[in-house]
Protein backbone atom coordinates (compact mmCIF):
# COMPACT_ATOMS: atom_id res chain seq x y z
CA UNK A 1 0.00 0.00 0.00
CA UNK A 2 1.43 3.76 -1.07
CA UNK A 3 0.46 7.19 -0.85
CA UNK A 4 -0.94 8.92 -3.86
CA UNK A 5 -1.53 12.60 -3.95
CA UNK A 6 -4.25 14.36 -5.15
CA UNK A 7 -5.42 17.94 -5.67
CA UNK A 8 -8.03 19.23 -3.11
CA UNK A 9 -10.61 19.66 -5.57
CA UNK A 10 -10.43 16.14 -6.68
CA UNK A 11 -10.27 15.12 -2.73
CA UNK A 12 -13.45 17.07 -2.68
CA UNK A 13 -14.86 15.86 -5.70
CA UNK A 14 -14.21 12.16 -3.77
CA UNK A 15 -15.68 13.13 -0.89
CA UNK A 16 -19.53 14.43 -2.79
CA UNK A 17 -19.52 11.04 -4.72
CA UNK A 18 -18.62 8.88 -1.76
CA UNK A 19 -21.05 10.30 0.61
CA UNK A 20 -23.80 10.37 -2.32
CA UNK A 21 -22.67 6.35 -3.02
CA UNK A 22 -22.60 5.71 0.87
CA UNK A 23 -18.36 4.49 0.25
CA UNK A 24 -15.75 6.16 1.88
CA UNK A 25 -13.72 8.43 0.19
CA UNK A 26 -10.53 5.79 -0.59
CA UNK A 27 -13.53 2.97 -1.53
CA UNK A 28 -15.06 6.09 -3.95
CA UNK A 29 -11.26 6.73 -5.73
CA UNK A 30 -10.43 2.94 -5.89
CA UNK A 31 -13.91 2.12 -7.66
CA UNK A 32 -12.85 5.19 -9.96
CA UNK A 33 -9.54 3.62 -10.32
CA UNK A 34 -10.79 0.59 -11.43
CA UNK A 35 -13.22 1.74 -13.74
CA UNK A 36 -10.47 3.72 -15.28
CA UNK A 37 -8.18 1.14 -15.18
CA UNK A 38 -10.81 -1.40 -17.01
CA UNK A 39 -11.68 1.53 -19.35
CA UNK A 40 -8.32 2.64 -20.51
CA UNK A 41 -7.76 -1.70 -20.89
CA UNK A 42 -11.14 -2.64 -22.52
CA UNK A 43 -12.39 1.05 -25.03
CA UNK A 44 -14.85 -0.97 -26.60
CA UNK A 45 -16.63 -1.99 -23.25
CA UNK A 46 -19.56 0.42 -22.15
CA UNK A 47 -19.87 1.23 -18.37
CA UNK A 48 -22.39 -1.08 -17.73
CA UNK A 49 -20.04 -3.55 -19.32
CA UNK A 50 -17.47 -2.66 -16.85
CA UNK A 51 -19.35 -2.69 -14.06
CA UNK A 52 -20.53 -6.13 -15.36
CA UNK A 53 -16.87 -6.99 -15.30
CA UNK A 54 -16.06 -5.54 -12.08
CA UNK A 55 -19.12 -7.81 -10.52
CA UNK A 56 -17.85 -11.12 -12.25
CA UNK A 57 -14.28 -10.34 -10.71
CA UNK A 58 -15.47 -9.76 -7.39
CA UNK A 59 -17.52 -12.85 -7.45
CA UNK A 60 -14.68 -15.02 -8.80
CA UNK A 61 -11.94 -13.31 -5.72
CA UNK A 62 -11.38 -9.77 -6.64
CA UNK A 63 -9.85 -7.58 -9.54
CA UNK A 64 -5.81 -9.07 -10.74
CA UNK A 65 -5.16 -6.82 -13.47
CA UNK A 66 -3.11 -9.83 -15.12
CA UNK A 67 -6.45 -11.38 -15.50
CA UNK A 68 -8.31 -8.71 -16.78
CA UNK A 69 -5.70 -8.00 -19.48
CA UNK A 70 -6.07 -11.79 -20.80
CA UNK A 71 -8.97 -12.17 -23.48
CA UNK A 72 -10.52 -15.55 -23.11
CA UNK A 73 -12.69 -16.74 -26.21
CA UNK A 74 -12.97 -12.89 -27.33
CA UNK A 75 -14.20 -11.48 -24.23
CA UNK A 76 -11.90 -9.54 -21.77
CA UNK A 77 -11.71 -11.22 -18.32
CA UNK A 78 -11.85 -10.51 -14.86
CA UNK A 79 -9.63 -12.11 -11.99
CA UNK A 80 -10.07 -15.06 -10.48
CA UNK A 81 -7.55 -14.61 -7.84
CA UNK A 82 -5.75 -12.07 -5.65
CA UNK A 83 -8.28 -8.70 -4.08
CA UNK A 84 -7.53 -6.07 -4.92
Amino acid sequence: MGIVKISDLMHENLRVAGNALSRSINAQAEHWMRVGMLTEMHPELDHREICQLLIRAELAGGLDITMAATPSAGKPVAARAGKH
